[in-house]
């Protein structure tokens, strides 16, 4: 039974998010990756790690905030979200705060503040810190931009879809990483009267959307750990489950090793994922189709380009309760 709440997005959303984030995201390449099956072809990557902030969280992030037009921001992020945020924040003179899990690695906390945002760090995982960041919001009567689920960013994450379907529309499968699932929901928007299969990639600690598929309704897990910071989510996004649930074609889960593997196999062609953004590539190589794919490469926020980045934190606002 569809529940009488879910959000109805469609293809005008997505036109009016791409217009929207324009001026603020770039049109990221297709760029050649290996082979994920013998004689087969070569895995297309899209090359989201090269987005202004490091990750595709810039398209849904400018999305809501451009559409919302709001003065002061709160949000919960295990990093990528936050960073995006935050340099929009300093670019339209936003106040911004950003919640982060007990978890969230120090290196990206580190570069939200340096883009001029007050950092709250919070004891738990993703549920605790998203409960966190809706009372903040609230107390602060600040708008609460959720990293995945919200119409808006989902309809902002969907553009990466939309590109991708037009670059390549011979795309057999499309390999998507999935955390909260505002990119899979996204991808999924994009995909909608298109033969190409979407496959969603969770890590095998977090198999949240699995695990809710299977149960016909939205389940939560208990905090888990995995070398993918970013895909840590314990429970499917309201936005964003209806949307997976009537379109997504498989999911898979992949563990740690495979994790780091396909990250060493992205260094090897030039490109600088953080686990988190091979998560989509160790799920082709898993899958080991012999097919037309792209594996969408989401974020390249490693420890060493946020140093390269020089982004230190001069004016340290981080909090714990």
């Amino acid at each position: 039974m569809r529940a009488a709440a879910e959000v109805r997005l469609g293809p005008a959303d997505l036109r009016a998010a791409a217009e929207r984030i324009a001026p603020y995201v770039v049109h990221t390449p297709l760029l050649p990756g290996p082979a994920t099956a013998v004689d087969g072809p070569r895995v297309l990557l899209k090359a989201e790690h090269l987005q202004p902030s490091g990750s595709f969280k810039l398209r849904g992030a400018a999305n809501a905030v451009l559409a919302l037009d709001a003065g002061q921001i709160v949000t919960g992020s295990s990093g990528n979200h936050g960073i995006a945020l935050a340099r929009l924040a300093r670019t339209l003179g936003i106040r911004l705060t950003v919640v982060l899990a007990a978890g969230a690695a120090p290196a990206k906390a580190a570069a939200i503040r340096a883009l001029g945002a007050e950092t709250l760090r919070v004891g738990g995982g993703v549920a605790e810190r998203e409960e966190r960041a809706r009372a903040l919001a609230s107390e602060r009567d600040a708008v609460l931009v959720p990293s995945s689920d919200h119409p808006l960013v989902v309809a902002g994450q969907g553009t990466v879809g939309v590109e991708l379907l037009a670059d390549a529309p011979d795309t057999e499968t499309v390999y998507v990483p999935t955390g909260g699932g505002g990119l899979l929901a996204g991808v999924c928007l994009a995909a909608d009267g298109h033969p190409v299969r979407v496959v969603g990639v969770e890590p095998a600690t977090t198999p949240r959307y699995a695990r809710s598929l299977a149960a016909g309704h939205p389940v939560q897990l208990p905090p888990g750990t995995t070398v993918a910071d970013g895909l840590r989510g314990q429970r499917p996004g309201a936005v964003p489950y209806p949307i997976i649930r009537d379109r997504v074609d498989d999911l898979i889960a992949v563990g740690d090793a495979e994790i780091l593997a396909a990250a060493a196999l992205l260094r090897r062609y030039g490109i600088d994922a953080e686990p988190s953004g091979a998560v989509a590539l160790a799920g082709a190589l898993r899958a080991g189709r012999r097919e037309r794919a792209v594996a969408v490469v989401s974020g390249g926020n490693t420890p060493a380009r946020l140093h390269d980045l020089h982004l230190t934190h001069p004016h340290p606002k981080e909090h714990t309760p």
